[in-house]
């Protein structure tokens, strides 16, 4: 299927389901929207899975894993290498999310959308568009066509996902360097200045917050990104995992299911999707805002306030998983708490 048609069949939200919801929250005992942010989020997965009684009981953290070529202007404190090894460490379920994971009724599945190697590990998935992209400061890092074929595979991943039954997915991200590309990306369609929006990613020094600021600078230089049309963005000065993650942002739309926006680049990606198709926002959760300078822009951008502000900035949809216990209370109290009459309690009543 081809993307435009696939944008074209994105349905909004039930909102009559939505109706519901906000009513059976209303007949409880308790303060009329007294759980705020909360009960929003269970009248939102209501919306999405049609259900004014919904359930998200098999859980997917989908992790997309690649490679970006301007690591070799010397923006991060790592190497490459350190991507493929996360994403094994994934696969044998020890990196930071997979740990989080272990108490989230939530499966880890790694992706590798585009690193510079194959992954090893079996429970990687290895649906790689190309080896890396090319280095942004110098070059596009990859061409539209395999832009708009990374976006495909993070579609592909939620629909395969869905026919194994996952019901909420949460999208993480996991390349070194990405938080250059994403900060490229955010320049590109706001037309910011580099220095503005850029930070220290995993901890850089300030030399090599220097050095970041000058890749991106010569990438807008040197590539001109369309502010207008977000695959030219991401072929031009962005990522395969930024691409990925705005397809599985356009495949939970396109599947129904609801999906949680991590940290920067994952919310760079959302901001992508909803660009190619607005009702995709309808399907996403603002988890937490990152700590890098662009964060609360781009959910801006969005529209979106997110739930958590902690100062995170780890990625690997880390910030995300954070807040997926709250939904789960929320959940809680929406189908145990008893309604006013069995709780001998009086109806609290809506005041204009």
């Amino acid at each position: 299927m081809e993307l435009e048609q696939i944008l074209a069949e994105i349905q909004p939200v039930d909102r009559r389901k939505m109706e519901e919801a906000w009513g059976h929250w209303d007949s409880l005992c308790k303060p009329l929207r007294g759980f705020g942010r909360l009960e929003e989020m269970v009248v939102q997965l209501s919306g999405i899975r049609r259900n004014a009684f919904p359930k998200c009981e098999k859980r997917a953290v989908v992790i997309m894993g690649a490679d970006n070529g301007v690591v070799a202007e010397g923006v991060s404190q790592t190497g490459s290498e350190v991507t493929a090894q996360v994403l094994e460490n994934m696969g044998e379920k020890i990196s930071s999310v997979c740990v989080m994971c272990r108490i989230l009724n939530a499966d880890v599945i790694p992706v590798n959308i585009g690193m510079n190697v194959d992954a090893k590990h079996p429970a990687v998935w290895n649906l790689a568009v190309r080896h890396g992209t090319g280095n942004i400061a110098v070059e596009p890092a990859m061409s539209r066509e395999e832009c708009l074929q990374a976006v495909m595979e993070g579609i592909r991943t939620v629909g395969k996902l869905k026919e194994e039954g996952y019901d909420l997915l949460i999208t993480g991200e996991m390349g070194i360097g990405n938080t250059t590309t994403s900060s490229a990306c955010i320049c590109a369609l706001f037309g910011e200045d580099p220095e503005a929006v850029t930070g220290r990613g995993a901890g850089l020094s300030s030399e090599g917050l220097r050095k970041k600021v000058s890749a991106i600078r010569r990438a807008l230089e040197v590539n001109h990104p369309d502010a207008k049309d977000p695959l030219d963005i991401i072929s031009k000065v962005g990522g395969l995992d930024i691409a990925g993650m705005t397809g599985c942002f356009l495949g939970a739309a396109y599947y129904q299911l609801p999906v949680f926006i991590d940290g920067l680049i994952s919310s760079v990606s959302a901001l992508f999707a909803a660009m190619l198709c607005p009702t995709a926002k309808e399907y996403m959760y603002a988890t937490h805002c990152s700590a890098e300078p662009a964060g609360q822009q781009v959910m801006k951008a969005l529209g979106l306030e997110p739930v958590l502000y902690a100062g995170m900035h780890l990625g690997e949809g880390t910030g995300a998983a954070a807040v997926l216990p709250l939904l789960d209370q929320a959940l809680n109290v929406y189908y145990g708490l008893p309604v006013f009459a069995d709780g001998n309690v009086e109806a609290y009543q809506h005041q204009v």
